[in-house]
């Protein structure tokens, strides 16, 4: 594993960037649920939920990869990780937390889901134009997420909107922005930005005012060693190894499968029901994330 990104990135084989999809459709998708477990279990949003779990997900990732031996960053490195930890952990997730509590989750659904978009809009900046196949699937997956939303009540405070409208922005912008930049290896950078967006996300949390005023339930803290190991250890590792060996609208499918796993779990867990208007929405967002990959394995760099 080379030790920067900056230099030529070995070629992935197609099973295990279906491997690392798959891990990251799946377990982010089911993190709808645990982060709701871990809000209705007592645990603070900003100063737990999504900034005590990166900082002690992190923690574990960078001591067990310096005791295998694996480099330190350098001061450089540690400048690009801290940069791509604001913008995706801070900026991305935060503001999507905060979001959620004055918003409906069908517009939080359809903000995500405009992230693939954007990864086309900054690959396209920076050169890495999507090929026709993935504008159409970029558009077939955001109408399959509108669709899916649209019988909900798309509730907004203006400060939501404000907070939705930024945070896509902010996570496709990180992304993009981090390829081919200076770095550690994959394992190394996730754990990195997790420490540096943990920490920046637990101060805002602790300066708005949050705090732990009870001991949480054990569903509570349940959930959120789920979000610990799987939601931040093993998802966003699999999701940065992603950035540096997919083109960017592969990478931001997720933002399409994501709402359908979280349905299907409202469905089998939590005994939510769903029809066959929801059946066909998420029959069109599989069609898009299906274009997206089709478009991938025929153009000439992925072959």
């Amino acid at each position: 594993m080379p030790s920067s990104s900056a230099t030529t990135p070995v070629a992935a084989s197609r099973g295990a960037i279906a491997l690392a999809l798959t891990i990251v459709y799946l377990v982010w998708g089911s993190t709808y649920l645990g982060i709701r477990l871990a809000l209705e279990g007592g645990l603070p949003p900003l100063l737990m939920v999504s900034g005590g779990r990166f900082v002690l997900a992190g923690s574990l990732m960078y001591a067990v990869l310096r005791w295998r031996g694996v480099p330190a960053p350098s001061r450089a490195q540690w400048r690009n990780v801290a940069v791509m930890g604001l913008l995706l952990l801070l900026m991305g997730n935060g503001l999507v937390v905060l979001a959620e509590q004055s918003v409906s989750s069908g517009l939080a659904a359809v903000a995500i889901a405009s992230v693939p978009l954007w990864f086309g809009l900054f690959g396209a900046l920076r050169g890495e134009h999507p090929s026709r196949g993935e504008w159409l699937g970029i558009a077939v997956g955001l109408a399959g997420v509108v669709w899916l939303n649209a019988g909900s009540a798309l509730s907004a405070t203006p400060f939501g909107l404000v907070c939705l409208l930024i945070a896509p922005l902010a996570w496709a912008y990180g992304s993009v922005w981090s390829r081919g930049r200076d770095l550690p290896s994959p394992f190394m950078t996730a754990a990195g930005q997790m420490l540096c967006g943990g920490l920046a996300l637990v101060l805002v949390g602790a300066l708005h005012g949050e705090r732990l005023l009870a001991w949480p339930s054990s569903q509570g803290l349940l959930a959120w060693s789920y979000l610990i190991v799987f939601g931040s250890i093993v998802a966003f590792s699999s999701y940065v190894w992603l950035l540096g060996k997919v083109r960017p609208a592969l990478a931001g499918s997720y933002a399409y499968v994501n709402p359908v796993i979280a349905v299907a779990l409202g469905a089998g867990l939590a005994g939510e029901r769903f029809d066959a208007h929801e059946l066909g929405a998420m029959a069109v967002i599989l069609a898009g994330v299906v274009l997206i990959s089709l478009s991938r394995a025929k153009s000439p760099k992925a072959r």
